[in-house]
């Protein structure tokens, strides 16, 4: 986050409404200015025509654990950080034409986790709590139960039909979400050779960074996890005082580049800026031992953006005739801040993502990309309580509680955030609430926050985005994806070839739109 952001959020978070009369635009107490917004709502929803075209590209972007309030309170904050009162900003994902809600349990249980949920959206099959690329039929931590029961992503299929493939993270590559669209894993926590079970070692299963470099050949590769690919001799490049943590004493690294033509590596911001994505057919970026660091705590002199990331990977993708396919997460730092019960954490992670959405929104075209926003699971964040307009929206509430004590409008369910003690919770304020390591309170004390369970939404645009409506199963995700793309099961879909695909990008052909039109002002001399 840019230093002016952080300012601009620290006085807003220290800004509590006194005025309401001055918390909103004043045009907004005028009949007229909604007349004129719903009109121009109709219109756009009346101008819509779905595109019944094949989906030359397809991006996945998941915000792990982004439910619906999250989504809410990071359009806010969206607005907030640039001075306004916020609720009236939209996030580029709320421009997107379709949205559908997502049913996200899994097979065994009520509350999903990001394996069970991964397989579902990148194989189109529900799974098990915990389990990664294989059916329901594979009971959590079974390795032999996995042997013949994997399941097959859309990252793999789209492998498969020539197109290039990528995944970029801001957690560890070998993490569940990612790992969906490459592992077939009875146990989501078997990263490293040395995380197996001894029964998993006698069935012949391979840990998932193992599998990350040898099941599907995949392009494009960024995010951290450096440690699991690097055996426990190896120091890392950054940190003297961590090794990796492979037994089987393999450099997984260098597995994955042999053999491979206009092939890099890069561990930090300057090597990945030093690449020439015109040259450069194959990139793995690892750039931490584990996960990425929060977007409120990254230094961006050496650690690149999830935007930065994404954006190197669409111009290497992109390169292909054939088209892409490019999974995207926010694991979720938005995840982790969550069961940290540190919203500030979440929701700025949250921003960053949304800001990734638009960035690939520039890089291509709607008319051939079909491009999904949606979310794992959500968590028990909740956002309300009583406000003026533009609160700061890690605020406090205007009025006190019962106990006549102050309370933030975020709060959590659960979580470490339970601050009862004797009978009694402590008083906040606005200081206390805006550091970035509060956390909010929780009504039920837990090591960590849980997951939700309710829906999450799904937004969409592009090639047969029409195709997602109402409320579907979370598996309904890859069947579409697939589909639009003409991918099996359904290679044999018979949709036209994608519209002008190739063509002037849209934002460049109303340009020269307008530009024409202006010519056509002018008078004739």
């Amino acid at each position: 986050m840019a230093t002016r952001q952080k300012l601009i959020f620290t006085g807003l978070l220290l800004f509590i409404s006194v005025q309401w009369t001055i918390s909103f635009p004043q045009e907004e107490l005028h009949a007229s200015y909604w007349n004129n917004k719903g009109r121009q709502a109709l219109h756009t929803a009346l101008s819509i025509q779905p595109n019944i075209h094949q989906a030359k590209n397809l991006i996945l972007f998941i915000g792990d654990g982004m439910g619906v309030t999250t989504v809410t309170a990071t359009r806010i904050l969206k607005g907030q950080m640039a001075g306004k009162p916020g609720e009236e900003t939209s996030l580029v994902m709320d421009t997107f034409p379709y949205m559908a809600l997502s049913k996200t349990y899994n097979v065994d249980q009520q509350m999903p986790d990001s394996a069970g949920t991964g397989t579902a959206y990148t194989c189109g099959v529900k799974a098990n709590y915990g389990t990664l690329g294989v059916s329901a039929a594979v009971p959590y931590g079974n390795c032999s139960a996995s042997i013949g029961n994997e399941v097959i992503s859309v990252l793999h299929r789209a492998k498969q039909a020539g197109k290039s493939v990528g995944i970029v993270t801001t957690t560890r590559v070998q993490h569940a979400s990612p790992a969906a669209n490459y592992a077939h894993s009875a146990k989501r926590g078997w990263y490293a050779d040395s995380d197996l079970t001894s029964e998993a070692v006698q069935n012949g299963c391979r840990d998932i960074a193992y599998q990350l470099v040898h099941n599907t050949e995949i392009d494009v590769i960024l995010g951290g996890g450096r440690k699991y690919m690097n055996p426990s001799t190896t120091t890392d490049p950054e940190y003297s005082s961590l090794r990796g943590e492979r037994n089987d004493g393999v450099n997984l690294i260098a597995e994955w580049l042999k053999n491979k033509k206009r092939a890099h590596y890069v561990w930090n911001k300057k090597q990945l800026d030093a690449i020439n994505t015109k040259k450069t057919d194959f990139l793995m970026g690892l750039f931490e031992p584990g996960d990425c660091r929060y977007e409120i705590e990254r230094n961006p002199a050496t650690e690149p953006s999830l935007t930065e990331m994404m954006e190197t990977a669409i111009k290497i993708l992109s390169k292909n005739p054939k088209g892409f396919y490019l999974f995207v997460e926010d694991k979720g730092r938005i995840d982790h801040g969550h069961h940290g019960g540190r919203a500030i954490k979440a929701l700025t992670e949250a921003v960053e993502f949304d800001r990734a959405i638009g960035r690939a929104s520039e890089l291509t075209s709607e008319l051939d990309t079909l491009s999904v926003v949606s979310a794992d699971h959500s968590h028990v964040f909740a956002f309300g309580g009583h406000s003026y307009r533009g609160n700061p929206v890690l605020g406090l509430s205007r009025s006190t509680a019962k106990d006549k004590k102050r309370f933030t409008t975020a709060v959590y369910g659960n979580g470490p955030g339970y601050q009862i003690a004797n009978g009694t919770r402590p008083d906040v304020n606005e200081s206390i609430a805006s550091d970035k390591e509060y956390r909010q309170q929780a009504t039920v004390p837990l090591d960590s926050e849980t997951h939700g369970i309710e829906d999450v939404a799904i937004f969409a645009k592009g090639p047969m985005s029409h195709l997602f409506h109402g409320v579907q199963e979370q598996s309904y995700i890859a069947h579409v994806m697939a589909y639009a793309a003409c991918l099996e099961p359904y290679d044999n879909c018979k949709l036209p070839p994608p519209s002008h695909a190739g063509s002037i990008h849209p934002s460049l052909l109303l340009t020269l739109m307008g530009l024409f039109i202006t010519l056509l002002s002018l008078p004739i001399v």
